[in-house]
């Protein structure tokens, strides 16, 4: 009879730390190997990527992507720690505009990594803030959603082209693949500018793209508008907008990982080459392909002055904010009775 649970003992810098993993031998990824696939093998592979993942998620606030049942199970976004958990748990209390609060995660060690992984967490959404300056973002994050229509090579060859642009001024950035379909692009910064601003370089950055490569890249909001291009969806730099982190599981059959690349390897990448397996012997290989990007802080100021060059306002924000300042109305463009006609 299958073990109902084992416990592992995790090193960690304040000391060894216990885990129960329950139920480990239950499927999790119906498409790898039997055996290969389980709850314990989940966990395993957090802990075989430790250095990576907790820098990825180290003091930011947390949300808990959990499927209980596995990857094809239903998903769990899961904001608040649960009140019965180890006493070394830390946590972070972060604010939202209707008053409410929540309590989150805040990872500090690989232990923290493998207690979220028991309770069925795949995905970890950290916030771009640390828990000791929650407001002030310290990671511009840029996603690229394709869009029907588009291919790999297309998110590719717009991963490369924000790469120059941001190579143009200076800074230094890491590309991963998403673990699902696109590209995210991270840069780490100073925390010395709001949620909102942070939002407009990722807008800026959009806007640029799209102005470089009208073919290929979009910025606008609207899906109608978008076309067959890639998305630059700078609204994951809106507050409380968040992204699947740096060697996160995804809730796919075959446990592809959101996986940190070299921009030189990026190229002849695909998703499909990273699971919780071979990311590991990755791991063993080359060690964090990522762990230079806490080295700079980069100065945000270029790409608010290039926001305000640009001339062109503030941008939607996602439906479940309130209107914001500055912000046009909220009006599909086809149904929009004021819209100039072409």
């Amino acid at each position: 009879m299958p073990s109902p649970f084992i416990e592992l003992e995790i090193e960690t810098p304040s000391g060894e730390r216990t885990v129960k993993v329950t139920n480990p031998d239950k499927t999790y990824f119906s498409a790898l190997p039997e055996g290969r696939g389980r709850k314990i093998d989940l966990v395993e592979y957090y802990l075989a990527v430790g250095d990576g993942v907790v820098r990825a998620l180290n003091e930011r606030p947390t949300v808990l992507k959990r499927h209980p049942d596995g990857a094809e199970g239903e998903a769990i976004y899961q904001k608040r720690v649960p009140d019965k958990r180890p006493e070394w748990i830390q946590t972070c209390t972060v604010h939202f505009p209707s008053g409410r609060s929540a309590t989150e995660l805040c990872p500090v060690d690989v232990a923290h990594v493998a207690w979220a992984a028991n309770l069925g967490t795949l995905d970890f959404h950290p916030w771009p803030t640390r828990c000791r300056h929650v407001e002030n973002p310290d990671e511009l994050r840029i996603d690229l959603d394709p869009m029907p229509g588009t291919d790999w090579d297309d998110v590719i060859e717009v991963a490369l082209e924000v790469r120059a642009f941001l190579d143009e001024l200076g800074m230094v950035s890491f590309p991963k693949t998403s673990g699902s379909k696109g590209v995210h692009v991270y840069l780490r910064t100073r925390a010395d500018w709001t949620f909102t601003e942070v939002r407009h370089c990722a807008v800026a950055v959009a806007r640029e793209i799209e102005r470089r490569r009208p073919e290929i890249a979009t910025a606008k909001w609207w899906k109608e508008e978008r076309g067959e291009r890639v998305f630059l969806d700078f609204n994951r730099m809106a507050r409380d907008q968040t992204i699947a982190s740096a060697y996160s599981v995804r809730a796919r059959p075959q446990a592809t990982v959101s996986a940190p690349v070299t921009w030189d390897e990026l190229p002849d990448c695909e998703i499909a080459d990273f699971d919780i397996w071979t990311m590991r012997d990755r791991f063993v290989a080359l060690g964090d392909v990522h762990a230079a990007i806490d080295d700079i802080a980069h100065d945000l100021t270029p790409l608010l002055e290039l926001y305000e060059r640009q001339g062109d306002g503030e941008a939607p924000f996602p439906p479940s904010f309130a209107l914001q300042p500055g912000e046009p109305k909220r009006v599909q463009p086809s149904r929009d009775k004021d819209r100039p006609k072409a």
